[in-house]
């Protein structure tokens, strides 16, 4: 269970509020709109209502308690860089951004977040991903150079194994799990068979992944 700190209750807050809470974390939800606070009141129990800019509300809160801040601010970017700003002067231990521009992504970065979601764009990146090939179920990003994709069985594969492939020299990718009928098997044994019927969790290089399923 973590403490979470959450400022900008729009959708992005809520939503990270919502999944947080169905985790079993403790979650302290801040908004400067009183509107917007007591809508999330049915389930956020724990909300304040305040200016994320001003250093002695960041400072009431006590943002080094907390173990990630969640600055869901997504409508002005002068607001939410001024916050995180602040929640770095404070001590807190790890700060998550919302941006909607590149350049914003990049400036947050630079003042203090540890970690910026572009929402939209990689909102579209993955679904891009996803549905754009008929072998493509799933797909995270982990870096720019790295993702873990979830992909059909390759029809060359049926019927061998693991290390009959020689998968990783020769494809330059790891095999995570395999899931069948939804049911995750992680770390499949080199001697696992493929067959038609179960998908793959892969991880690599993008370009690597790319060339096995068109290929």
């Amino acid at each position: 269970m973590k403490d979470i700190l959450i400022i900008g209750l729009g959708r992005f807050g809520r939503h990270m509020a919502a999944r947080f809470l169905e985790d079993g974390n403790d979650v302290l939800a801040v908004d400067h709109s009183k509107e917007r606070a007591e809508a999330a009141l049915s389930y956020i129990r724990n909300i304040q209502i305040g200016d994320s800019t001003n250093e002695e509300f960041i400072k009431s809160l006590g943002v080094k308690n907390f173990d990630i801040c969640v600055v869901a601010i997504g409508d002005n970017f002068q607001n939410a860089l001024e916050t995180i700003v602040l929640l770095k002067d404070y001590g807190a231990k790890f700060i998550l951004g919302r941006a909607t521009r590149d350049v914003h992504k990049k400036l947050l970065l630079r003042n203090g977040a540890d970690h910026v979601v572009y929402g939209e764009k990689e909102l579209a990146q993955r679904l891009a991903v996803k549905y754009g090939a008929d072998n493509i179920f799933d797909y995270f990003s982990l870096t720019p150079e790295y993702s873990i994709y979830e992909i059909a069985t390759p029809k060359r594969w049926v019927g061998k194994s693991i290390i009959d492939m020689d998968i990783r020299n020769k494809f330059g990718i790891s095999i995570l799990g395999t899931k069948t009928n939804d049911v995750l098997s992680p770390l499949p044994s080199p001697r696992y068979i493929f067959n038609n019927k179960d998908t793959l969790l892969i991880l690599g290089d993008n370009h690597s992944i790319e060339k096995l399923v068109k290929g």
